[in-house]
């Protein structure tokens, strides 16, 4: 329920208090005990006995909902249940681009909605998410890739997302470094100028944050156990720290998804694979776009600390593991020197894992389930970062009304059954 006591009036001081705690002058006074004396960001509750929503997952997808939940729809007595540490699982695990240049109608209104979200919102939380539109890149290497840019740049034009044709000699005047000519010869590409990257560990402090300067209880080491749910209709969630109730439950777990639906007593459409990822030893800038290229399924951009962060396609098996492992990183880094030939000099610093909740059609699913009050916000597989606002915006608005919003929608779990898929798996080539 909207909480009474939360009037324009005392949000706009608790968001001009907020502000002023993060000052210049803050931080030069705080400077001057070599900044032993900040305070924490977000409070740690223990947890109420009831709340009127409960959000399973405390990555960037859960906690904007939180967020949204509480600055546009007055809810404010909402609980964030993590079972590790805040932003651990994916968040902190992935590559940080973001685009909203899919195939599809679906696609395209979710993840531009999440653009719009993302160009304000280090203003909107008052936290400097570092996001960067520095442009996406995708390359065309054969012929049919050529059609495959064409389709979906065209598709992107009607759909309003930006777009733009881009010929050899303009790609290497943008990306001086990269070899045209090479074994994946590159035949011309596909840019989205509003694409980019953002700092994914400051996504989640900035909205875990902001949440909680909105009276949001965000409680770390509470582990999901199972639902208490009568008669059809949730009544709230068995933790390790004890019985919650709660009028309506939103699951927002990535890649363990399939595990909180067990305890619910459903099967969910959807297989964990791990994701890997790479960085390389700081650099002076030499690319300053992502580039992705579908053919070999490999992407490149560099972090603003000089790193190169690689990627590629998640591994062809299922299983848990956060692991990274060698024939990833030979996968990826062989064609990538190809490309840019600059890079077979590089030392690797890191290499590390995320699990993935895929669904066939590759798209997520946003959704009420077979449970009253129970929602389901997982199955971004490969591409979930870059959709964080928007997923979050609209699950709130959801969780608030008790019915999907329209940009939510199309992504019931219920198109599994009813043949209505949204099929990214082979429309956009790469679904990172």
């Amino acid at each position: 329920m909207p909480n009474p006591g939360l009037t324009p009036g005392s949000m706009f001081l608790s968001e001009y208090a907020m502000k002023s705690k993060y000052s210049i002058f803050s931080l030069l006074r705080n400077s001057l005990s070599y900044h032993q004396n900040w305070e924490r960001k977000w409070r740690s509750p223990d947890p109420k006995p009831a709340y009127d929503v409960i959000i399973i997952g405390g990555g960037g997808h859960g906690l904007a909902t939180a967020y949204y939940l509480a600055r546009q729809h007055g809810i404010t007595n909402v609980a964030v249940l993590e079972k590790s540490w805040l932003g651990g699982g994916n968040t902190g695990r992935n590559t940080t681009i973001v685009r909203s240049n899919y195939l599809l109608n679906e696609s395209a209104a979710m993840y531009d909605h999440a653009i719009d979200l993302w160009e304000n919102l280090s203003q909107e939380l008052n936290y400097n998410v570092m996001f960067s539109p520095r442009g996406v890149l995708h390359l065309a290497h054969n012929v049919h890739d050529m059609q495959e840019i064409g389709r979906r740049g065209n598709s992107n034009y009607i759909n309003d997302v930006d777009a733009e044709f881009i010929t050899p000699d303009q790609i290497k005047t943008m990306v001086p470094i990269i070899n045209l000519n090479c074994r994946y010869p590159v035949m011309g590409g596909v840019l989205q100028r509003r694409g980019g990257t953002a700092r994914h560990d400051a996504v989640a402090w900035g909205y875990a944050r902001a949440a909680d300067s909105l009276g949001v209880d965000i409680i770390q080491n509470c582990e999901v156990t199972g639902f208490d749910i009568k008669k059809g209709v949730i009544k709230g969630v068995k933790t390790n720290r004890g019985v919650i109730k709660a009028g309506k439950v939103g699951v927002v777990t990535a890649g363990h998804s399939g595990v909180l639906a067990d305890m619910a007593g459903m099967r969910l459409p959807i297989e964990s694979t791990p994701l890997q990822a790479f960085v390389s030893e700081p650099l002076k800038p030499i690319i300053d776009i992502v580039v992705m290229s579908n053919t070999i399924h490999a992407y490149v951009s560099q972090s603003d600390k000089g790193e190169l962060v690689f990627g590629g396609s998640s591994d062809p098996y299922v299983s848990y593991s956060q692991r990274g492992a060698f024939n990833q990183l030979e996968h990826v880094v062989g064609p990538l020197v190809e490309l840019y030939p600059i890079f077979s000099r590089l030392r690797m610093m890191r290499q590390w894992g995320g699990t993935v909740d895929v669904t066939l059609d590759r798209s997520p699913i946003v959704s009420k389930s077979p449970v009253k009050n129970l929602f389901f916000n997982v199955g971004w597989g490969t591409g979930g970062f870059k959709a964080t606002p928007g997923s979050g915006h609209v699950f709130a608005a959801s969780l608030a009304s008790g019915e999907m919003h329209p940009i939510a929608a199309p992504f019931s779990i219920d198109r599994h059954y009813t043949g209505a898929l949204i099929d990214e798996a082979a429309a956009a080539a790469v679904a990172h």
